[in-house]
């Protein structure tokens, strides 16, 4: 069996802040990258259709129970749907508790480009992308990043 290996890509050369990005999520609940200031965020595009979406949820729903309430937070964006309800009823039935949005190309720009599904952005504290990835990514990759990463640490209130 192949070992699934993950290289988040820096990207040294974005460094504008996150904090515009603004979205609900399907329970009605608004989400900005400014609520979630000193946390890493996690977003994570998929569809209920892609198989290696389907493949990581079990990973993202682990690190968003395990961290939501210290240092990362997960948001899915669900992406090419013909149903929200379809979005709704797959997500309750893989338990998903991270929050789920309704995507469609005006929320992917917020963010950046969306090359494939699943991709996923990486926000540093500061509300800064520091990596994304193109494909897959596993749980073990995530701790790896956000526990290894020299980011500097968000100022105290």
């Amino acid at each position: 069996m192949l070992k699934r290996v993950l290289a988040f890509i820096v990207l040294a050369t974005v460094c504008a802040s996150a904090w515009s990005f603004d979205v609900t999520d399907t329970q009605g609940h608004r989400h900005t990258l400014a609520d979630y200031k000193g946390k890493w965020v996690l977003v994570n595009f998929w569809a209920t259709w892609c198989p290696p979406c389907r493949a990581e949820i079990p990973d993202l729903i682990a690190l968003h129970n395990q961290y939501r309430n210290s240092k990362l937070e997960v948001l899915g964006i669900a992406m090419e749907y013909n149903d929200p309800n379809e979005v709704t009823r797959f997500a309750q039935s893989m338990h998903i508790s991270y929050p789920i949005v309704l995507g469609n190309d005006a929320i992917a720009s917020q963010i950046g480009q969306v090359q494939g599904l699943p991709t996923s952005y990486l926000y540093n504290p500061q509300g800064k992308i520091v990596a994304y990835q193109v494909g897959a990514l596993t749980r073990e990759a995530v701790e790896h990043y956000i526990n290894t990463s020299h980011a500097p640490a968000a100022p105290r209130k």
